[in-house]
């Protein structure tokens, strides 16, 4: 994939949409308004680029730092969204891994779980990102009567 190639800036932001069949990632972020504003919102591991960085060493800088994953096998790209914050872009993949997550960062996230794509709550930090990783779901599921 050669968008794990691009060199990142701060405004470029990735996401780590680590995948076990249907179930999700997800962990539940405490924002504060030092870093964007009071809110706890669920989200996947990412973050951003740190400036020279490629956004493949961003993706597994950020996940090893949210939830001790190290051993993560990038499969798919799937495409670039507005993010969270004005003026940020947010490049969405898809990842796999064996490792369960660990709580790394308690002052930041309360909790980890794999949940089901269907069952996402509503206060999901990225409606555009969640609608790219339901449809990467959708379109890998065997056709009905096939």
């Amino acid at each position: 994939m050669k968008e794990l190639g691009i060199v990142g800036a701060p405004q470029i932001c990735v996401s780590a949409c680590i995948l076990r069949k249907d179930r999700l990632l997800i962990g539940l972020r405490h924002y504060t308004p030092d870093k964007w504003k009071q809110i706890s919102i669920w989200t996947t591991p990412g973050g951003r680029c740190e400036t020279g960085e490629t956004l493949e060493t961003t993706l597994r800088r950020e996940t090893a730092e949210e939830v001790g994953i190290v051993d993560m096998e990038i499969t798919d790209f799937l495409g670039i969204v507005p993010g969270a914050m004005p003026g940020d872009t947010l490049y969405v993949f898809i990842c796999r891994t064996r490792q369960e997550p660990r709580l790394m960062e308690p002052q930041k996230f309360s909790e980890w779980k794999w949940e089901d794509i269907g069952r996402i709550p509503e206060n999901f930090i990225n409606p555009a990102a969640l609608q790219l990783i339901r449809k990467f779901i959708d379109d890998r599921k065997p056709a009905r009567g096939a």
